[in-house]
């Protein structure tokens, strides 16, 4: 009886011991969760004060927009400020983002602006919100325009429309959306078709492999340069290519061909971002020439905040060589907010440096809805980083198995 029950309370001990091995609680492990949560904490106070700003200002998502002519307010901007929000839901789902957004899209009859003939890849970017809206809801929104408008643009043959890099961003994830919601892969392949005109054909390709990064369209492809002899990298428009790059690959298998060769891309536009950053955590709007209306500009950071944090999340991106990054660019995205959710060191529309200059903390933009949705897709993804388990987690996890053994 006496050796029983010193056998039970030996194997009890030793359970206890395992435990505790499993499952570190020290001091050190408990003041990283508790920062972890304190961050979290934090990004989805500022996420929620800058969108609260903008639905508070904009209540009505159906009201035109008249910045020196009228518009409607499915446009391109708008469209990036839906998918920010839509971005916004995964992390904090609300029942009014879902309420605004399909207010917006029935007033504009889940259809791409203008008409379904509509080939002007800005004016077919709130499609991607329309097909994100149909997978939540098991299918219970009309995608039937957005069909039309794919199938006749795919119709004229031609893989020419996308003539400036921003178009990739507002257009391309539309047609992988729709060929994963349909499994018709010829909507991937024109997509990737028309990528691969825009990166290697136009102008003799406006991916520049050696330096990772895009020039905006013809007019900035050498002999154009900067002031000090560089090449012209618009932040913004890079941040485009690269937020579209992590919305194909979100729909397709890692072992795809296709993914890969985004992946490829992405890697090098990757690192090439890495190294451009500036001290501040901010990114110039210039990329390589900081003398060119050099200073913080916060879309071209959200969207490489963006980029890089779903990088590391999907293990494409090593963690240690870009955590510094994230972090200063976190930093910097939330100083851009001032306290009532305003966004500062948001550059306003155009398609270089120069464009909506001087930008400052208290500058206004001609439209404030796509510097908002830059922010949110930034600030979702780095949200979703700190769910990641750090380099020191998973060695604990590794010596925890050790001692088992």
């Amino acid at each position: 009886m006496k050796k029983l029950i010193f056998t039970t309370l030996c194997a009890f001990v030793g359970m206890t011991a395992i435990s505790a091995q499993s499952t570190p609680n020290t001091p050190k492990v408990q003041n990283a969760a508790k920062a972890e949560n304190a961050l979290q904490q934090e990004i989805l106070e500022v996420a929620h004060r800058t969108n609260n700003y903008f639905m508070t200002k904009y209540s009505d998502p159906t009201i035109d927009t008249y910045v020196k002519k009228k518009r409607t307010s499915n446009l391109w901007t708008r469209a990036v400020y839906y998918e920010g929000l839509m971005a916004l839901y995964e992390i904090d789902p609300q029942q009014r983002y879902l309420d605004y957004t399909d207010q917006w899209a029935d007033y504009h009859k889940w259809t791409a602006r203008n008409s379904v003939n509509d080939t002007d890849a800005d004016n077919q970017c709130c499609q991607q919100t329309y097909l994100d809206r149909y997978v939540q809801t098991g299918g219970k929104k009309d995608i039937s325009k957005v069909k039309e408008n794919l199938d006749h643009q795919m119709s004229t043959k031609r893989v020419s429309y996308w003539t400036w890099i921003d178009a990739i961003q507002m257009a391309m994830p539309v047609y992988a959306k729709y060929a994963k919601i349909t499994g018709e892969k010829k909507y991937l392949d024109y997509a990737m078709n028309s990528y691969k005109w825009s990166r290697d054909t136009l102008a003799g390709g406006l991916f520049n492999k050696k330096e990772g990064f895009w020039w905006r369209d013809k007019d900035y492809v050498p002999p154009y340069k900067e002031k000090d002899g560089s090449n012209c990298y618009w932040s913004r428009g890079n941040g485009w290519v690269y937020a579209a790059l992590v919305r194909v690959m979100q729909t397709l298998p890692k072992t795809d061909k296709n993914y890969q060769y985004l992946k490829n891309d992405f890697i090098l536009m990757s690192k090439a971002i890495l190294k451009s950053q500036r001290e501040d955590g901010y990114w110039n709007v210039s990329l390589v020439c900081p003398a060119n209306f050099g200073g913080p500009e916060m879309t071209g950071t959200g969207l490489f905040l963006y980029g890089m944090a779903w990088g590391v999340q999907q293990g494409i991106l090593p963690r240690a060589t870009y955590q510094k990054a994230m972090d200063k660019a976190w930093k910097a995205l939330a100083a851009s907010v001032h306290e009532d959710g305003f966004i500062g060191y948001n550059q306003g529309t155009g398609k270089d440096p120069a464009a909506g200059q001087p930008v400052t903390f208290t500058s206004v933009p001609d439209f404030e809805d796509y510097g908002t949705g830059c922010l949110l897709l930034g600030a979702v993804e780095y949200y979703k980083l700190q769910n990641l388990p750090t380099s020191s987690a998973k060695r604990t996890k590794t010596i925890v198995k050790a001692k088992r053994k």
